[in-house]
């Protein structure tokens, strides 16, 4: 039985190598797969008879495209890490619709292919099938990006005018970012403004086929010259003034790039004010703009009544910082400084010809201009012709004349608020004028000359009515003492006149006199200064003394009649004692030698004896 199983194998087995090809479909396994059908009927183009190994070299053969991966480590089977037998991943002979790629899709590591998957690719939600076709191989899918981004390319607006490098501008990052460097990867930097351009606001052909050959910005940017209102007279080259942060952003710098320097209000003018008509660039030959004030601001001359009569040298006076902001300097520019009130002063009411510079006033003194001014203030000339002596350009009216100073002549109090006319009535400079007071105040002398003509021995310019310097103890010779000092000046001197008025006591006091001038009119014999009423008389200090019975008797007694002067009356005795006298005046009237004084019947001894 043993024999028979042996013969049995054998001729099986002999029977693969001696029969024909058909004999080997009865010893397969199982049918292959529909790709496989034509080498079904040839074993030995995928099997070599006891050699497993050879099996991934047949397969190879057939299989250039793996081949060429294996050999150039390109592809997933060029990148595997270890060599495999095809078998382990294909399997064959499981019949015509069988799956001989057998792998896992979820723990399939994409960077064994040549394409790896990045950012948006890589992030779930992108299935296999939406690059690996149903029916193609996987090696099969499309590794360009315009082959699965068409629909965005249409939606970008490209219609395939970009190419199809998709991978030119966009990444695996986003469809919307762009990392496309213009500046290094093409010869025209996209600087400012540029770089927020859209792509297609230039490119507006096939991007390789229709190249941009002008790069030149009236290229793009004539419509904005249009509408600045250029329209091509300043010329194609933009670029000279407008740069890429704007196109209003002007780069030009015209005191850089220009003879002529734009200063302070020229800065703020536009460019078509000046450059009104032609070509900004000129031609050989052509006359160049006139870059002179007068060309551009003769309306203003004529505005300002100038009427070119101050010449076409506008910037002798005006600067660019405004029209009427004048920077002539008159001090400094012209021999005649104006102070003060001549810096308000227009300059044609100095400057009246039709010339300035030819008509120049010669003639600078003051009164060349203010003569109409001397004519107001009723000078009329007779000051002279220097009213600067007096006068300042502060003010006509501001007198800067010093009499303390410029003259020897002090005016104090009273004579400063003097008008020059009250006192200066003829030509100042030829007259003589006298410092007196009496020269002046003549016709204030009320003293008709008595006091001479040195009115300061007694008044000053504080008040000619108040003589106030006036000392009547040492300037006069009645000394005022006691009650005499707080006497009014007119309770005496009633006039003027006052060598007039009387120095004895009788001619004020006679009212005062309750004597009625029966004691004389001497009042300072027994009145003082002190008091009228204390009065200290010394009978006995005169040639009678009152010795009794005669110091009871009254004044009156004695003195009984009206008198002037001093008191002149007898003192014999007879005089007042005639009616006593029993001797009927046979013995004279020297009473005194017999009677005694102190009783008239008392005799003295030693009489009549």
């Amino acid at each position: 039985m043993m024999l028979l199983l042996r013969i049995l194998i054998l001729a099986s087995f002999l029977a693969v190598f001696a029969l024909p090809a058909q004999a080997n479909l009865l010893l397969m396994p199982g049918d292959v797969i529909e790709g496989h059908v034509k080498e079904e009927e040839d074993c030995e183009l995928c099997h070599k008879r006891f050699d497993k190994d050879a099996q991934p070299k047949l397969c190879a053969d057939c299989h250039k495209d793996i081949r060429k991966d294996l050999k150039d480590k390109t592809g997933y089977h060029g990148k595997m890490k270890e060599e495999k037998q095809c078998k382990e991943c294909h399997t064959e002979h499981k019949g015509r619709d069988a799956k001989i790629v057998i792998f896992d899709e979820d723990d399939f590591d994409h960077k064994q292919t040549d394409y790896q998957l990045k950012d948006k690719h890589a992030e779930s939600g992108v299935e296999c099938a939406d690059c690996h076709k149903s029916g193609k191989k996987y090696s099969e899918a499309p590794s360009i990006c315009y082959n699965c981004h068409k629909k965005d390319d249409d939606e970008d607006g490209h219609q395939g005018n970009y190419g199809k490098k998709c991978e030119t501008c966009h990444t695996e990052k986003g469809w919307e970012e762009i990392e496309f460097d213009h500046d290094k990867e093409t010869d025209y930097k996209l600087l400012y403004k540029h770089k927020e351009a859209k792509c297609d606001t230039c490119h507006t052909g096939d991007l390789y086929e229709d190249k941009i050959e002008e790069t030149t910005c009236v290229s793009c940017h004539k419509k904005d010259d249009d509408k600045d209102g250029h329209k091509g007279k300043f010329g194609k080259k933009c670029e000279s003034c407008h740069t890429e942060r704007g196109w209003d952003v002007i780069k030009f710098n015209h005191d850089r790039d220009t003879d002529y320097k734009l200063l302070h209000k020229h800065k703020k003018v536009k460019c078509n004010e000046c450059h009104k008509k032609g070509n900004l660039y000129k031609a050989k030959g052509e006359k160049k703009l006139d870059d002179t004030c007068y060309s551009c601001h003769k309306k203003d001359d004529d505005k300002d009544g100038h009427q070119g009569k101050y010449g076409k040298k506008c910037e002798s006076c005006h600067s660019e910082r405004d029209w009427d902001v004048i920077k002539f300097n008159h001090n400094k520019d012209t021999d005649y400084k104006l102070r003060h009130k001549h810096k308000k002063v227009k300059c044609s009411d100095c400057h009246t010809g039709d010339d300035i510079y030819k008509d120049k006033i010669e003639d600078t003194t003051c009164v060349s201009c203010h003569k109409k001014d001397d004519d107001k203030d009723g000078h009329k000339g007779k000051y002279g012709k220097k009213c600067e002596s007096c006068h300042t350009e502060r003010d006509w009216d501001n007198i800067k004349f010093n009499h303390d100073k410029d003259t020897d002549y002090k005016l104090l109090h009273k004579h400063k608020k003097v008008k020059c006319g009250d006192c200066h009535k003829g030509n100042l400079y030829e007259e003589e004028l006298k410092t007196n007071c009496f020269s002046c105040h003549e016709d204030d002398d009320e003293h008709e000359g008595q006091e001479g003509k040195k009115c300061e021995t007694c008044h000053d310019e504080r008040s000619w009515k108040d003589a106030r310097d006036f000392d009547h103890n040492r300037m006069s010779k009645f000394p005022l003492l006691g009650g005499h000092t707080i006497v009014r000046c007119g309770a005496c001197h009633e006039a003027s006149t006052f060598q007039d008025a009387k120095t004895d006591c009788w001619s004020c006091h006679e009212d005062d006199d309750v004597h009625k001038r029966k004691l004389g009119t001497e009042c300072k014999e027994c009145h003082n200064v002190r008091n009228w009423m204390a009065w200290d008389f010394d009978h006995d200090q005169t040639e009678f003394k009152l010795d009794s019975p005669h110091d009871d008797v009254g004044c009156y007694e004695c003195h009984r009649r009206p008198m002037s002067g001093k008191v002149m009356t007898a003192s014999d005795c007879g005089s007042c004692h005639d009616s006593d006298d029993i001797h009927n005046g046979s013995y004279g009237d020297q009473c005194q030698r017999c009677h005694d004084g102190d009783e008239w019947s008392q005799i003295k001894v030693g009489v009549g004896e």
